[in-house]
């Protein structure tokens, strides 16, 4: 209810603050257009990203890529702008010289960002296993997302990343669709080249999207879909969850709130604490269960490290582990 209000605060706070300074900057005398305009392109967002990821028309498909792209658009123009105004405080600035600066700098945020979002990448980390016979080099893939912005291309990017690395086996951590505009085997035809086992668990965008027959895609592609077990790979113990929050107490953003719980699956699962072993989830939660039963290696995705400035940062304070590598002995 906080998170909500604060939420809406701060759309309301932006309408004002933005239709004034383009008021100013227009020398426009009545803002009432602004007001209406800046009131009706967050609702438009919203409405758009909630009621048309699982469209596959492409009138729904266009309006939403609209609404994600103004997404990014509305928040880079209101923090331009916060920037400038605090600059304007110090050294007065024109109208015009205002308006050029703030726009310049919300375009060329937002083109960097789509230029970025194309420019995959992946890191390569050692991390030491005790018990571990020999090195097993896992390909960790996660939050895909294919959809309205990606499709069988960006997955034949990855696989092509993934084969030049010689993995010894590939894991999907999760949300590995975005809504139905792309759902299909066709897009998922890239997976059998590996010549590697690949495991998948599930995550929260597979269920808005259609967890089962995803899963169902999967298996009939060869990828082995682990549904709250333990399989051996080589000298490796897997363990895949569904997606859940962490236990009962917990208040997991975008899993169930009711039913299986990490805690409570983990101990239900018969895990050899003396075998090496890695744990698939989609979110970064009940680190702790995990280390109570032994599990030396814990993968997820989920958080995108909070994707978006200064998202990020609120990230930090949502996710205890947001991103990147964490040893457990040195956060708790």
């Amino acid at each position: 209810m906080i998170m909500t209000l604060v939420f809406l605060a701060i759309l309301v706070g932006s309408n004002i603050f933005l239709s004034r300074r383009i008021g100013w900057i227009f020398s426009m005398e009545h803002l009432s257009v602004l007001h209406v305009l800046f009131a009706v392109i967050p609702v438009f967002m919203i409405a758009g990203l909630i009621g048309l990821s699982n469209v596959t028309g492409t009138v729904g498909h266009l309006l939403y890529g609209l609404a994600a792209v103004l997404t990014g658009v509305m928040l880079y123009l209101v923090l331009s702008f916060l920037l400038f105004e605090v600059v304007h405080l110090v050294y007065p600035l024109g109208r015009t010289l205002y308006g050029v600066l703030a726009f310049s700098m919300t375009a060329a945020v937002v083109v960097y960002g789509l230029i970025n979002a194309g420019n995959t990448r992946f890191n390569q980390v050692e991390v030491p296993v005790e018990g571990l016979e020999e090195e097993v080099k896992i390909m960790h893939l996660s939050d895909i997302h294919i959809g309205h912005f990606r499709g069988k291309d960006f997955l034949q990017k990855l696989v092509d990343l993934s084969v030049d690395s010689s993995p010894d086996l590939v894991v999907i951590t999760g949300d590995l669709f975005d809504g139905r505009y792309n759902l299909s085997m066709e897009s998922l035809e890239p997976l059998r080249q590996f010549t590697v086992p690949i495991y998948f668990v599930e995550g929260n965008h597979d269920g808005y999207t259609g967890v089962e027959r995803i899963k169902a895609m999967l298996r009939e592609t060869g990828v082995r879909v682990l549904e709250n077990e333990v399989v051996m790979q080589g000298g490796l113990q897997l363990v895949g969850l569904d997606h859940m929050r962490a236990d009962e107490d917990a208040r997991a953003m975008h899993a169930m709130q009711e039913g299986a719980t990490i805690k409570g699956v983990l101990q239900s699962l018969r895990i050899d604490t003396v075998k090496p072993s890695v744990l698939l989830h989609h979110s970064p939660d009940g680190i702790e269960y995990a280390h109570a039963q032994g599990i030396d290696l814990y993968l997820a995705g989920h958080t995108h490290a909070g994707q978006l400035f200064p998202v990020n940062y609120i990230h930090e304070l949502l996710f205890k582990y947001n991103k990147g590598l964490s040893d457990y002995h040195e956060t708790r």
